[in-house]
């Protein structure tokens, strides 16, 4: 998968201690990209935008 043209930020999900970071792009059509921000240039995970949005809100609650 192409992801030249993502920009990349830090998800709001992340921790702020400097840590255990992701970052997301979701600027390109059809795709969130994940990637891990100590290894930028390592692999990014791609997911539809309504998986992402599924994985974002979590299980449902009951």
């Amino acid at each position: 998968m192409e992801l030249t043209g993502a920009r990349w930020r830090t998800s709001t999900r992340s921790s702020g201690n400097g840590g255990d970071c992701v970052e997301v792009a979701d600027n390109l059509p059809g795709v969130v990209a994940v990637r891990d921000s100590k290894d930028r240039s390592g692999p990014a995970l791609a997911f539809p935008p309504a998986a992402w949005r599924a994985f974002v809100a979590g299980p449902p609650t009951r």
